[in-house]
Formats: C-alpha cells, structure tokens, sequence
C-alpha cells in the first residue's frame, strides 16, 4: 500500500500547533505496520539549517498558476526510514512564519498543485492522498477536475484529516479560477457564503473524512461546532470517522527523556526531583508537597483561558498551590498573566516563551495539568500529561472527553478530573477536588498508576488509518 501524506508542517522540521506532531508521529507507525508512506511539505525558511543541510535536490517542475509559472523545487530528506519531500519555492515559502500572510490562498494553491505535479515526477503512484487541514484540502478537488483522465492518477483515492474546524481557508471565489483553473462547475462544492472555503473542498471530494476523536466527530454535526458546514458533515454518514491522535511514545517517555531534569518511569518519589528542580529554575519556593498545576497552551481564547482569569485571583488567594503557564498567543492573555504574575511571585510563573524543553519539564514537574477548553479536537496536551503523570483537569469536550476520565474513587477508576459546562466555577471546583485527592496518598498512587499505564502510542489509531485506506481503495 502507497501512502503520501500532504500537509502544511511536520516535526521535526517545522511546527506551530498539534498538526506538525501527528504529521511526524502517524507515519512512523503506519511505515512499521508495512505501509509504504512519504510525506510532502512546503521548504519553509525556518527549517533548521541541520535539515536543510540534509536535503538533496531531486528534481524541479513548474506550477502554473493562471497566468503565473512558478518554479518548484524538489528536495529530499530520509528521515527514520520515510522519505520527506520538501516542495521548494522562495517566493512563497522564504518567510520568517509558516501563516499569517495576506497571499496564503495564492500560496497553498501553489502547494496543492505542486503535490500533484511532484508525484508524477517522483515516479510515486500513491494508492491514498492523505491530506491534512485547509492548507492540502484542494488537493482531492484538483484530483477530480484535472486529473481524473490521466491513467498516471486515474486510481488514486484521497482521505482528508479536519485537525481543527475552525480554520477553514477562507479566500474570494474569484481566486478559485484565477490560481486554480475550476469553473463554476465546482461552485456548491467550495462556495462559503459568497467566498471559497478550502476546508469544504477537502470534505466535499475526499474519498473519507476522518478527525482526531469520535466526539469531535460528533460534536462537529452540530451547528454549535460546524461553523456552517454541520450540513455537510452530517450527510457523509459512515464516511466520516473520529480517530482519536496518539503521540510519539518514543520520544515522550519520562524514563529516558533528554529535556527533563530526572528520569523516572511510576516512581512518584523520582518524579517529585523534577517538580523541585523546575521550582527553583522558576525562582518559584521550593515545596514539594504543594500541589504543582501547569498549563502548556497556545494563549488563545479557544483554551478555555477567560475561566482562569476569573478565577485565578481567588485560587492563588485562598489554596496552597502553585501555577505555571506556558506558552504565547494573544497579545491580551500574554499581559494579563505577566501581571498576574507580579501579584503572586511565589505562587504563579508565566512563562510567555515558547519552548519545547521547558514545556517537557512542567509536564514532569507538574502534578496536575489544566486543560478547560472551549473546544478540543483532539488534543495532544492531555496525552503528553498523562504519560508523565501529571494528572488532567479538563472539560468534557472532544479528544479531551475520548482521553480523559473522572475519577472514582470508590472504584479506583479514572485517570483525572472533569467538568462539563463551560464555566468558571466548575472549574474551580474540580481543580479543588484534584487538590484533594493529591492530599490523599493512596488515591494520588492509584490516580498516576491509572495515568501511567495507558497506551497513548499510534498502534491502535494506526491500525485504523490503515483499515480506512483499505476500504477507499477497494471500493
């Protein structure tokens, strides 16, 4: 089975969000179960320049685009048995970001293109297109109106991955003629009021839809979440399955993680040295029976933040805990917990940095992880947590709610805490029950036992990837 991944980033190369791990982690797994999977991704300029060291040049081709005739480069990396394929082009892709510019609907079109270009000068006849978010949703539209009648892709199948709803890729229709060569033949299938919404192309096209948990699979069928393709969605059926994300278990494993401070596998009495150390690099008191909460997040509204925010004040007023946030995002969040911070020096450190060493020791460190997001596809966050035996506060939501399960302490069930409604107090309280139990060793020992002995690895997800591939080409 031949499988070419498309999608916008991946690790290690590059990454802004959640998106870029599951690139680097799923194919791993399904090229150990015998699937012969590549992966495709633009050359940004913020590739590290140890990769880019790496790469060979293999070829190039021209992409036209309307009018434009666009160089395309074609470079290689072997990286842990897969190959990657980096589509070269200064002009769309030697910027400082990966998004955020005015012409990214010129530029990922220019991307999709090139992957359908790039195949054939690979010599790669993919069995699946596997593409991932807006950024490659065009590419099995592109399949059907371009390609369909050329015997090199005529068997090709595409599987389209939404890793997030929200962000659509939405550009004015006209661009879809200009760049893209569709006439109005295609307009019910991209046409977002009055504009051209990539996202509903990859859905519209693809073979199979999947997502990153069964409830968001759900959850997106509602008008609440769809964000005006609930209609959509819904009309697919059995052709849209959740498939909740797992993480590299390789790379995140406490026992031989580089990053953290001290290794560990379920000693608790290990683990504390971390939670000790992270203390005093944070110039935070050291004290290691005070329960230790940290947030790992993008600071955007989406996490749930305004929750905290209101209730903050009172937590670091009244109970002996101490927080540490992590992470950069909206101007407005960044400020508000610098100051916070300020008012509760030896309670509360904000870390607005990004930085993946240090978010590996608060998972480490931490012994309970706050998570109260609105929405939550899938989450990678709450996994990474729950291998190094942090235990999770979340809301039921998504991946959250697939991953994440209250704790019964008469049963000795669950591996954290939940709450349902979006709301502050909610919230507050079931931080307050987590801070109980982790007064209570015997509950404590038996909630991270719960947390360390979940499978958190691809296997299982990977197995029905491949069940999915199998199903599109052999119908």
């Amino acid at each position: 089975m031949k499988v070419l991944f498309a999608a916008a980033e991946s690790t290690p190369f590059i990454k802004t969000g959640g998106l870029a791990d599951v690139i680097g982690a799923l194919p791993k797994e399904l090229f150990s179960s015998g699937v012969d999977v590549r992966v495709i991704l633009p050359k940004y300029r913020g590739i590290a320049q140890q990769y880019r060291d790496a790469m060979t040049h293999i070829g190039e081709v021209y992409v036209h685009l309307g009018w434009r005739r666009q160089y395309c480069g074609i470079e290689r990396i072997i990286h842990e048995g897969i190959p990657i394929y980096f589509i070269d082009n200064e002009y769309y892709f030697g910027r400082d970001n990966v998004y955020g510019y005015m012409d990214d609907g010129e530029r990922f079109s220019f991307f999709n293109k090139a992957v359908l270009q790039v195949m054939r000068e690979l010599d790669f006849q993919a069995d699946v297109l596997h593409c991932h978010d807006w950024h490659t949703a065009m590419i099995p539209l592109l399949l059907e109106a371009h390609y369909r009648d050329d015997p090199f892709y005529a068997n090709m199948n595409t599987v389209f991955t939404i890793h997030n709803l929200l962000y659509q890729g939405i550009f004015p229709y006209d661009m879809l003629n200009d760049l893209l060569g569709l006439d109005n033949r295609y307009y019910l299938g991209v046409e977002y009021y009055g504009n051209a919404s990539f996202m509903k192309a990859g859905i519209r096209y693809s073979d199979h839809v999947t997502t990153v948990s069964p409830t968001y699979a759900k959850e997106i069928q509602t008008a609440h979440y769809g964000y005006g393709l609930e209609g959509l969605l819904t009309s697919l059926g059995d052709k849209l399955s959740g498939i909740i994300n797992g993480i590299d278990a390789t790379s995140y494993n406490p026992a031989n993680d580089p990053y953290i401070y001290s290794n560990y596998d379920t000693n608790l009495d290990e683990k504390i040295e971390n939670k000790i150390a992270l203390q005093k690099e944070l110039h935070l008191p050291v004290a290691p029976k005070i329960p230790l909460i940290s947030m790992v997040t993008r600071l955007v509204d989406s996490k749930g933040l305004d929750l905290l925010i209101r209730t903050l004040d009172e937590l670091l007023y009244y109970d002996e805990v101490q927080v540490v946030i992590l992470g950069t995002g909206d101007a407005y969040y960044e400020q508000w917990f610098r100051e916070a911070a300020k008012r509760y020096p030896n309670k509360l450190s904000a870390q607005i940095i990004f930085s993946e060493g240090l978010s590996r020791k608060c998972y480490a460190a931490s012994d309970i992880f706050l998570m109260p997001s609105k929405f939550e596809p899938c989450g990678i966050s709450q996994l990474l947590a729950l291998r190094y035996g942090s235990i999770p506060v979340v809301r039921e939501t998504g991946g959250l709610n697939d991953t994440v399960h209250a704790y019964n302490e008469f049963t000795g069930e669950g591996n954290g805490f939940t709450f349902g409604a979006f709301n502050a107090h909610d919230m507050m309280h079931t931080i307050r029950r987590a801070v109980s139990f982790y007064h209570q060793p015997e509950h404590w020992r038996q909630i991270t036992n719960n947390a360390f002995s979940g499978d958190y690895s691809w296997n299982v997800s990977a197995r029905e990837y491949i069940d999915i591939y199998e199903r599109v080409i052999g119908e």
